[in-house]
């Protein structure tokens, strides 16, 4: 078994200090343990986790479970859905060496949230063991281009980034984003369209390669919508690989929530079931 790094091991330690988290079965709502966890992923799973966008407490709790996949002795690659998949070649010269830092950001442009956030997860995975670094999201710019004109504004190259047999999402998740975003949009509908085609996209890629590498664990780092309830990446997953073995980790930041609105935050929804197979509760 690999033991986890020693900049990790320290990293864990202290965030355990700064941040009072706790890990919940989202099934049965009882105590689990990240280790109990890392004991339901076997290679060919694919895992989920979700995180506020920019907070430490969740870049750090990622480490926590990468580092216990690690330990298992499991092959861990890293999906990002900061980088996008067609700028895949960037992220490998960033990996090997051949691009600084500064100047792999600038071509992917970055932008938005600190690298900092994000640093640590990408360099995870060890390319001398045959483990990746993926960018998974679709560009930007038809994304856009979705939610301010719709899926009838794209060109031909545009729909050439698209994932293969797009389709829009479920209806309990169009009911769930509404709720929560469809008073910011201009456009609800076309907002609900590139938001499914971000999720397809990253559920297109993640399910590619684990295809493609069945002896290896892919660990999705993404906000935390994308995780919730299963409908978004989850269910996309399995529409294109019906067999895939998907597990998802959700995220509660708890700071200004009262005991009762987490533990309303933990129920399962009378439409959509569990959160997701693990909560991990936390606040400073």
């Amino acid at each position: 078994m690999l033991k986890m790094p020693i900049l990790l091991l320290i990293l864990s330690l202290l965030v355990s200090k700064a941040v009072f988290g706790q890990l919940y079965d989202g099934k049965t709502l009882s105590i689990a343990h990240i280790n109990d966890l890392a004991s339901k992923v076997q290679p060919g799973t694919i895992l989920l986790l979700g995180e506020n966008h920019g907070l430490a407490a969740h870049r750090d709790q990622h480490l926590q479970v990468l580092s216990a996949l690690r330990a298992a002795g499991l092959k861990v690659s890293v999906g990002m859905e900061f980088v996008n998949y067609t700028d895949q070649s960037f992220l490998n010269d960033y990996r090997n060496g051949v691009l600084i830092e500064p100047d792999f950001l600038k071509a992917i442009k970055w932008g938005g949230f600190s690298f900092d956030f994000y640093r640590d997860q990408i360099n995870f995975p060890l390319i001398a063991n045959g483990e990746s670094s993926l960018g998974l999201n679709l560009p930007r710019t038809v994304t856009s281009k979705i939610s301010r004109n719709g899926l009838g504004s794209l060109a031909a190259e545009d729909w050439a980034l698209m994932p293969p047999q797009f389709q829009l999402g479920r209806d309990s998740y169009r009911q769930r984003f509404m709720d929560a975003a469809g008073a910011h949009c201009k456009v609800p509908e076309n907002c609900f369209a590139a938001q499914c085609a971000w999720d397809d996209t990253m559920a297109w890629q993640s399910a590619k390669f684990i295809s493609e590498n069945p002896d290896q664990v892919l660990v999705v780092v993404v906000g935390e919508f994308h995780v919730q309830y299963g409908g978004g990446i989850k269910h996309r997953v399995l529409q294109r690989l019906a067999d895939a073995r998907v597990i998802t980790l959700s995220q509660i930041w708890a700071e200004d929530m009262s005991d009762d609105e987490i533990r309303s935050a933990l129920q399962p929804s009378e439409v959509e079931g569990p959160r997701a197979d693990y909560i991990w509760v936390a606040r400073p």
